[in-house]
C-alpha cells in the first residue's frame, strides 16, 4: 500500500513537514525553539541566526491552533500551483515573500516578533486567483480574492487590535500577484504548455 503513495508536492509536502517539525519541538521546549529559530524579532545584527530568522518564522506557530489554520489551506492550494508552474518557482515565490515579510517585520516593527506561514498562504490565495490570465488582462477572480482577503486584512490592521500581523498578510497578497504576472509575462502556463510537473523546472 505504502509503494502507492506519492510524494506529489515536494517544496509544499517539505513546508508542511518542517512546519509540524517546528510546532512538536516547541512543545517539547516549552517555546524555546520556536523563540530561537522560528521567530523573527529584533536582535543583534552579529548574531548569526537573526539572518535565519528572517526566512525560516514561516515554519514556526505559536500553538496547534495557529498550525492548523495554515497549513491546511497550504496543502489544499498548494500542490496544485506546484504542479502549474514547478517545484523551483514555487519554492522562489514561497522564499522571496517570506524574506520581505521577515525584512519588514525587522526593521519596520522592531518591538514585536512574528512567525507563523500567513504570509505564504495569502501569497498562494492570490497566486491560485490567478488562474486562467493571459498578458494584458485582469481575472475579476483575482479582483474578488484581493478585496476579501487584502482588503480584509488593511481594514483588520486598522480596526482590529489583534497579535495578527496583517501586514504580513498584505505582503503576501502583492507578492502572490506580482508572480503571478511575473510568470505570466514569462509564458509560464498551461495553456501555453509550458508548466512543467513537481521537480521539474
Amino acid at each position: 500500500m505504502f509503494k502507492k503513495i506519492r510524494y506529489n508536492s515536494p517544496v509544499v509536502l517539505t513546508f508542511a513537514f518542517i512546519s509540524l517539525a517546528s510546532l512538536l519541538l516547541g512543545y517539547l521546549t516549552k517555546g524555546w525553539t520556536t523563540q530561537h529559530f522560528f521567530c523573527v524579532r529584533h536582535t543583534a545584527y552579529s548574531d548569526p541566526l537573526t539572518y535565519v530568522r528572517m526566512i525560516c518564522y514561516v515554519f514556526g506557530h505559536e500553538d496547534y491552533q495557529h498550525f492548523i489554520a495554515n497549513i491546511p489551506l497550504l496543502l489544499v492550494i498548494g500542490p496544485t500551483l506546484e504542479e502549474k508552474y514547478g517545484s523551483k518557482r514555487l519554492l522562489i515565490a514561497m522564499l522571496v515573500t517570506a524574506l520581505i515579510g521577515g525584512v519588514v517585520q525587522f526593521f519596520v516593527f522592531p518591538s514585536t516578533a512574528l512567525l507563523g506561514a500567513s504570509g505564504i498562504v495569502y501569497m498562494l490565495i492570490i497566486l491560485a486567483s490567478l488562474g486562467g490570465i493571459t498578458q494584458g488582462t485582469i481575472p475579476l477572480t483575482m479582483i474578488i480574492v484581493a478585496l476579501f482577503y487584502i482588503g480584509g486584512a488593511i481594514i483588520d490592521g486598522i480596526f482590529v487590535k489583534d497579535n495578527i500581523s496583517q501586514l504580513t498578510h498584505v505582503i503576501g497578497g502583492v507578492c502572490g500577484g506580482a508572480f503571478g504576472y511575473l510568470m505570466v509575462n514569462r509564458g509560464v502556463t498551461l495553456k501555453q504548455g509550458a508548466g512543467p510537473g513537481p521537480g521539474t523546472n
